[in-house]
């Protein structure tokens, strides 16, 4: 039993020392590694004030399964990662033209957290496959070396609910990075800001999210919110991120809502997801209510 702990922790270490050695591959750019000797918040912090003209700050950690393939496609194959100027949100990140690549069947396993900084603030938040190529349109990328994942997820948090913007994009972006990561701290973050952040749009977003890692307590996070978050908004997230789940354990849920919740537009809302799914239990339940 001794020996196989001890196999398991070395293992870790060296899987997490490979993704700390890892770099993109950069074009049109500089790459300038620097050590993370004084922890991540504080050398990120430093980095950012340094930069009164436009860069990029970047790192590489673990991604969560599903994530580590997200790269950019350009309707010919894959191909690189244009970081400007276009401004495309994290998940459907900008493509460089005319610059196919080979297909890729599975990702890295490692995703590659940038910021964009000009002016001493951070303007926007991206993340790719390790193994995409980055175009840096003329700007350099400082590469922070040997970040911790829980460092990552708290130094992403601190951009969430905060970001000064009306319609978020920094929050959510900052958001789907935090999900992408594959780190036991992932699920955790993702319910503090479900249940306690102040803004209806974050707790919604947050929803989604779990919705995504599914399991058991993500669904009861979700419903929980359908039932306690006084936001309506939020509640329909809520329906939503139930129809993101998988069908065994989704489409229960939503006729549980559909038939007993007080609000009509929150039964409404899982009405709709409910004839989304195409299940038979939906169908059976759509029958029995014509039926009355």
């Amino acid at each position: 039993m001794q020996r196989t702990a001890i196999a398991t922790l070395a293992s870790l270490l060296l899987a997490a020392a490979a993704v700390s050695a890892q770099q993109p591959r950069v074009t049109n750019g500089r790459l300038l590694s620097q050590a993370v000797a004084s922890g991540l918040d504080a050398t990120f912090r430093a980095a950012v004030n340094a930069h009164t003209d436009a860069a990029w700050i970047g790192y590489a950690v673990p991604a969560a399964p599903g994530s580590g393939n997200n790269c950019c496609y350009d309707g010919m194959g894959w191909g690189r990662c244009g970081l400007e100027p276009r401004d495309r949100d994290a998940i459907s990140p900008a493509v460089v033209e005319g610059t196919p690549g080979p297909v890729r069947l599975e990702g890295s396993g490692t995703i590659a957290v940038l910021y964009r900084v000009e002016n001493r603030t951070v303007g926007k938040i991206r993340f790719y496959s390790l193994d995409c190529e980055l175009d840096a349109g003329g700007l350099a990328i400082v590469w922070l070396e040997s970040v911790k994942p829980a460092d990552s997820i708290g130094l992403l948090s601190s951009f969430i609910s905060r970001d000064g913007q009306a319609d978020g994009r920094l929050s959510n972006s900052a958001l789907a990075a935090v999900a992408a990561h594959g780190d036991p701290s992932v699920v955790p973050a993702l319910v503090r800001f479900a249940r306690q952040d102040p803004n209806a749009r974050v707790r919604g977003e947050a929803l989604f999210w779990l919705a995504q890692k599914a399991g058991e307590k993500a669904a009861g996070e979700i419903t929980a919110a359908i039932e306690q978050d006084p936001d309506t908004d939020v509640k329909r997230r809520a329906v939503f991120a139930l129809s993101q789940l998988p069908k065994d354990e989704g489409v229960p849920l939503l006729i549980q809502v559909a038939k007993s919740n007080k609000n009509p537009v929150v039964r409404k809302q899982a009405m709709f997801w409910l004839g989304q799914s195409k299940d038979p239990r939906a169908l059976a339940f759509f029958e029995q209510v014509l039926a009355k």
